[in-house]
């Protein structure tokens, strides 16, 4: 199901689109502050975002600006001013639409759509092709190199990366440091094994709720280590 986020601080207006737009099937979820708006946009996975202009803490031309530095994701922009020139700013800064306040709700929800097939025949393809492993919260994109925990992404260095995504493809199989070391850093490599465990360290520190009792990549005390699932 496609995950919508509005940013609205008129909680009838928000209210509204999330009712029509849950009747087509829509998953919504509605921030009514700018800068909480922001944080929710850019830590969790969404679809597309429906951007008030005129919000608490931060304008809808900021978070706009901010959104489209770290994601392609199609944003429509609301806003009671009529102005071309906001009309104008808003597209500069990335925005795919603009609505103008009053508007029919139906007509929203035939834009969204029209956005979110439009973003779908751009890059859907490609993001179907990728390689993908999900377990409990965690998705590894092997394709794009890139970790979400819990919706949002962690950044991962390169052995980082390979090293996690090793142990998630092998669940529930218990590895030595060694076998680790020989297969990440490869067979011919002449090192400590101890970088092992500084990764594994890493790593639980960006995965884990709790690094003092992990709940995916577990220490098998005198063996090594599993990723549990």
């Amino acid at each position: 199901m496609s995950k919508i986020l509005i940013i609205e601080d008129e909680e009838a207006i928000a209210d509204l689109e999330k009712d029509y737009l849950e009747l087509s099937g829509f998953e919504v979820e509605i921030e009514n502050r700018g800068d909480v708006g922001l944080k929710r946009a850019l830590e969790a996975d969404y679809d597309l975002f429906i951007l008030d202009l005129m919000l608490p803490e931060m304008d809808g031309f900021e978070i706009c600006k901010e959104i489209r530095n770290h994601k392609n994701t199609p944003i429509i922009m609301v806003s009671a001013k009529k102005d071309d020139i906001d009309k104008i700013r808003g597209l500069g800064l990335g925005a795919d639409d603009y609505m103008t306040k009053p508007f029919s709700p139906s007509e929203l929800v035939a834009r969204v759509k029209a956005h979110m097939a439009r973003y779908d025949r751009l890059v859907g393809s490609n993001a179907q092709k990728n390689d993908i492993i999900e377990i409990r919260g965690i998705k590894i994109d092997k394709t794009a190199r890139r970790v979400w925990v819990d919706g949002g992404e962690k950044n991962f260095t390169t052995k980082e990366f390979d090293l996690l995504t090793f142990l998630a493809e092998n669940p529930n199989h218990v590895f030595t440091k060694e076998e680790l070391f020989r297969e990440i850093w490869d067979m011919e490599s002449v090192g400590d094994i101890a970088t092992v465990t500084v990764h594994i360290k890493k790593i639980r520190e960006k995965i884990e709720k709790n690094t003092a009792k992990p709940q995916y990549i577990e220490t098998i005390w005198g063996v090594g280590y599993r990723f549990k699932i």
